[in-house]
């Protein structure tokens, strides 16, 4: 059996300062839940992209491209979609086939940004994707690990980053991991009750019952910094 890695648990954009070797960055509520639907619906390409002006501006420059992204949860004005998985699933494969899709978010996608230059590898954590992204970690046998759980807006923690990052290292090292312990603290907390009262149409009810579901994808989505762009790309396990 592989070595395990030495497991670093760090938090919010605080925390992507000192991430170092391969590294996770989770983001449940939403960006990488919508990350993975970009995929599975065809799109050719994805650049994460944390300045919200930039994102714009590459929306323009490429050809057919799709910029889905958020400022503090509201959608850019002149974007596509907001970051919502409802949203991305209601458009479907048609509308992500063979396209560029330029994806801005607070947390997930500026945590990101943060550490593409340092990371020995980044990887996009969220529940859909937990068990491939723990088999893939073990296949690449890294001595130092850190889940990066950027929370709520990347300034304060949150209990569904925080339970994500639980499960990944359950699953890498046998730590003890209740899934319905996680979930009773995760409906509870503003992060998801800001979607459950439905007052905020770019932050859909239905958002959180996708976001909470694990292990529905059988590839991970690794990032990288290509051509002065920082592209996410998925790897299969």
């Amino acid at each position: 059996m592989k070595d395990r890695p030495k497991i670093l648990r760090k938090f919010c954009l605080k925390g992507a300062q000192s991430s170092e070797g391969v590294i996770v960055v989770i983001d449940v509520f939403r960006a990488f839940t919508c990350a993975p639907l970009f995929f599975h619906f065809g799109a050719e390409r994805v650049i994460l992209e944390a300045d919200p002006a930039r994102a714009l501006q590459l929306r323009k420059e490429i050809p057919g491209s799709v910029l889905v992204g958020e400022v503090n949860e509201v959608p850019i004005k002149g974007g596509d979609l907001g970051n919502s998985p409802v949203e991305i699933l209601r458009k479907g494969e048609e509308f992500f086939r063979d396209k560029t899709v330029v994806h801005r978010t607070t947390a997930g996608v500026t945590g990101v940004n943060i550490v593409a230059d340092r990371a020995d590898l980044v990887i996009l954590g969220s529940f859909v994707t937990a068990r491939a992204i723990a088999r893939y970690i073990m296949n690449q046998a890294p001595g130092v690990l850190t889940l990066l759980a950027m929370g709520t807006r990347g300034i304060e923690p949150s209990p569904e980053d925080e339970a994500c990052a639980d499960y990944i290292e359950h699953l890498i090292s046998g730590r003890p991991y209740d899934h319905l312990s996680a979930l009773e603290k995760i409906v509870f907390q503003q992060s998801a009750k800001k979607f459950i009262m439905g007052t905020k149409p770019y932050l859909p009810r239905e958002d959180p019952i996708f976001c909470l579901q694990r292990d529905l994808f059988d590839f991970v989505i690794v990032a990288e910094r290509k051509d002065g762009v920082i592209e996410a790309r998925p790897r299969k396990v």
